[in-house]
């Protein structure tokens, strides 16, 4: 029983390595090391990364009571709340788990389509020709429009403008501050725990008192947003969630959603401005509403940039993970990118190509931007919704052009790989919506120059 073999050397330098160029050092670890190694960062300890879509099926569908997900995501307790989905295990995450899962199916997230296009017109209708753009950031905006439309159901612009402004502040200093304990301790008004502290409390209170409005608002029953839904869903015995529960959850959804969705999107652009071919004929899935094939870029897009680069569980009993007998307290870290960068499962693995999803021939094991088995992300099917329906809107009515010569280099921020500087591009072009909705398209494949 041991451990499988991995980069060797200081854990201090192995974790700024990766910091600095993530998909890069997975990829030559992968290369050197095979399917399974193990690599040692600093406050993390040891874990063993698993790239072998066979061990990952029997590792995420098999018996999981001996494995702990939410665990491995308590570090994110101070904002997110102890009743979080993310960080509970065992029949507490299951029983949050059936409770939050309905909002996010079927005709609930057709129904969301629509807030996320009116919600993506609105962002272009503020650029202008001649306008240079973060798409990072705007996505982030956009995003952040339909969680507060489609999620908590405020479509008021003060009170969407007061959610922003609070939420954002908490996620911003959250981002600094989670993935080093010692600095989340209140310390007086200028330490990071003190700043974390505050914004969290301005939060709450914003977020309780949007709870208390819709409990009390006359129409609940006839509402469907998520959090109007999530009121009035009871568990087997009856029980609705608490006021805690579902500040705890909302908070999840905001950051689960928002920051990755965003960052999604811009990955999506950055691929997509820099291959005109790829651009055009997406261009032409947009004219002839070709939903098929724009749902089959955003998941090529997150095969080749997903958000996440690898999922974790911790064993709490031997298991034989991928051939390797590992000890109880090991980490297992299912490692995504590198799985969608498998030449047997994706031939020339580099290359964007979303007609390798057009087929539906693809292993559900193959691709797991948003994880497996009974930790599989909630809301997998409103982010690929949101992604198909803002490229759909963008592409439409915009011409964007690259600012930089290259694609922008993945880099880790947080616990998400994010482009080092965001996506900034040039606006050249802006139509209205009046000539969208006519299909007065006439807009070019941009070149990479």
């Amino acid at each position: 029983m041991g451990l499988p073999p991995g980069p060797r050397g200081p854990s201090l330098v192995t974790s700024a390595r990766f910091l600095h160029r993530p998909l890069d050092r997975l990829r030559a670890w992968h290369a050197r090391y095979g399917d399974a190694f193990t690599v040692h960062f600093t406050g993390f300890g040891p874990g063993v990364y698993v790239a072998d879509p066979d061990a990952l099926r029997t590792l995420l569908t098999g018996d999981q009571s001996d494995l702990l997900a939410g665990e491995a995501n308590s570090f994110l307790a101070p904002v997110l709340g102890p009743n979080s989905v993310l960080v509970l295990d065992g029949p507490r995450h299951l029983r949050q788990r059936r409770l939050l899962l309905p909002p996010f199916q079927g005709r609930h997230v057709e129904t969301f389509r629509e807030i996320i296009r009116d919600a993506a017109h609105r962002e272009v209708d503020g650029w202008r020709a001649g306008d240079r753009i973060v798409l990072r950031n705007r996505m982030r905006a956009l995003t952040f429009d339909v969680i507060c439309r489609a999620v908590f159901g405020v479509t008021e612009p003060e009170r969407v403008e007061r959610l922003r402004g609070a939420l954002g502040a908490l996620i911003d200093v959250a981002t600094a501050v989670l993935l080093l304990p010692g600095m989340q301790r209140d310390l007086g008004a200028w330490s990071p725990g003190g700043r974390l502290a505050r914004r969290r409390a301005a939060a709450d209170a914003l977020l309780y008192e949007e709870i208390a409005r819709r409990r009390d608002a006359p129409d609940l029953d006839e509402r469907d947003d998520v959090l109007s839904l999530l009121l009035r869903a009871r568990d087997e015995d009856g029980t609705p969630l608490t006021d805690e529960e579902l500040r705890d959850e909302l908070t999840t959804m905001l950051a689960a959603g928002h920051e990755t969705t965003a960052t999604g999107l811009a990955f999506s652009f950055d691929l997509l401005l820099r291959r005109p071919p790829a651009l055009a004929r997406v261009r032409e899935a947009v004219a002839a509403n070709d939903d098929v094939y724009l749902d089959a870029t955003a998941k090529e897009s997150l095969r080749l940039r997903p958000v996440i680069d690898a999922a974790e569980r911790t064993l709490t009993q031997p298991r034989t993970v991928a051939g390797w007998d590992l000890p109880a307290g090991t980490k297992v870290y299912p490692a995504i990118a590198l799985v969608h960068h498998r030449p047997d499962l994706y031939p020339e693995p580099d290359a964007f190509r979303p007609e390798r999803f057009l087929d539906g021939q693809v292993e559900s094991y193959a691709w797991l931007p948003f994880g497996g088995g009974i930790r599989r992300c909630i809301g997998a099917a409103l982010a690929q919704a949101e992604m198909a329906e803002v490229l759909r809107v963008v592409l439409a009515r915009a011409e964007l052009a690259p600012d930089r010569p290259a694609e922008d280099e993945v880099v880790l921020r947080g616990v998400t790989l994010a482009p080092r500087h965001g996506v900034p591009v040039t606006v050249r072009r802006v139509i209205s919506r009046a000539d969208a909705r006519e299909g007065l398209h006439g807009i070019p494949a941009v070149s990479a120059s």
